[in-house]
């Protein structure tokens, strides 16, 4: 499984980085953050105590509209990433990450957004024995997420440095692989300089290309999807779960995909709680014999990035809900890489609003 989370987490980022043959302009940089742990849920409260900082450090390429999607999206950069974040709290312990990521610019290229997803070790993840106050992080592996928010200045004096400074956020989660899963947000602000490993300029681009309008009918896709997750009652497991997927897609321009269908959960975590809160009495509702089985129907869109890469967002609601948990309502965010035009993987995480509940690792059709 977390050979599984490092491939699609890590490594599908770097197969795209990789496609790119033609001259690029590369550049190194390093940022210096400081910040406080977001107390987006009072059990954590316990373990904010400190104000972290560390460093963000990172290894950029720029593109100049080799590829239609670089001026799509304002010729933005792509890269690798390696986040140290030190808490300051014993019980938390250091985190160790490395991402893949993406630089879009705004407002003449002054305004940079990066989105970095990879993976992160934490050096002191929850122990039932030597470590039982560390709820937000229950295994040493996480899914980690950071945003940053700069303003980006660079070739100050017309020489190969530049500057950078603003906001950052960054999540670690394990997505219930393991409890417990309080999962931790780090808002704080940043500061930092490049370093440009070439002469060449970001504004060296090429001329844009006369591409023919995108537009396709509509497809059938079906989707198996696949991991492991625990609940939220301690020492129940990690259990095995399947999730069949099947929609319809419209295509409605290079970018832009709709997509609506439905989902069939079979989640035996659930089967495990329902017969822990049955026997224990802990839920005095439950009959025992409750379904844990789910099916919902969602309505999604996928935003082409590349030719292989796409986010896809789905927003759904159980139509069979025979066991209450998390709520109705779910979501699912992720990244699909396509190996052909008409076969896919994807990583995705389904979450119930802020509430995690698994990782997904599937492979699809398009016919």
């Amino acid at each position: 499984m977390l050979r599984r989370l490092l491939f699609v987490l890590f490594f599908i980022p770097i197969l795209l980085f990789s496609q790119e043959q033609n001259t690029h302009t590369t550049y190194l940089d390093a940022n210096y953050f400081y910040g406080t742990i977001l107390r987006h849920n009072k059990d954590i409260s316990h373990l904010i105590t400190g104000h972290p900082e560390g460093l963000i450090i990172g290894y950029n390429q720029q593109t100049y509209g080799s590829e239609r999607w670089h001026k799509l999206y304002n010729y933005p950069d792509y890269g690798v990433s390696f986040v140290y974040h030190n808490p300051h709290n014993t019980t938390l312990g250091e985190n160790y990450g490395l991402y893949g990521h993406f630089n879009f610019y705004y407002l003449k290229r002054n305004l940079m957004v990066r989105i970095g997803q990879g993976i992160a070790y934490a050096s002191n993840p929850f122990d039932i024995e030597e470590n039982f106050n560390n709820n937000a992080y229950g295994s040493d592996l996480l899914s980690s997420t950071y945003l940053m928010l700069n303003y980006n200045k660079k070739h100050l004096f017309k020489s190969k440095l530049g500057l950078q400074t603003g906001i950052s956020l960054i999540h670690y989660s394990n997505a219930n692989v393991r409890s417990p899963n309080a999962s931790t947000n780090t808002f704080s602000f940043n500061i930092g300089l490049q370093y440009h490993l070439d002469e060449a300029s970001e504004n060296e681009f090429l001329p844009e290309k006369d591409y023919k309008k995108v537009s396709e009918p509509i497809h059938f896709n079906l989707v198996l999807r696949s991991g492991i997750n625990e609940s939220d009652y301690f020492g129940l497991g990690k259990q095995p779960f399947l999730v069949i997927s099947s929609f319809l897609d419209k295509r409605l321009s290079y970018k832009s995909k709709l997509q609506f269908g439905a989902d069939a959960f079979f989640s035996k975590f659930l089967q495990q709680e329902i017969e822990y809160l049955y026997a224990s009495r802990l839920d005095r509702s439950l009959k025992g014999d409750e379904d844990f089985k789910r099916v919902g129907v969602f309505f999604g869109h996928e935003l082409r990035i590349s030719n292989p890469l796409a986010v896809v967002a789905q927003f759904g609601y159980y139509v069979y809900y025979p066991y209450d948990f998390e709520g109705r309502f779910y979501q699912r965010v992720g990244l699909t890489y396509y190996l052909r035009k008409d076969v896919f993987l994807n990583s995705t995480l389904k979450t119930h609003a802020a509430k995690a509940e698994a990782i997904e690792f599937g492979i699809g059709i398009r016919l």
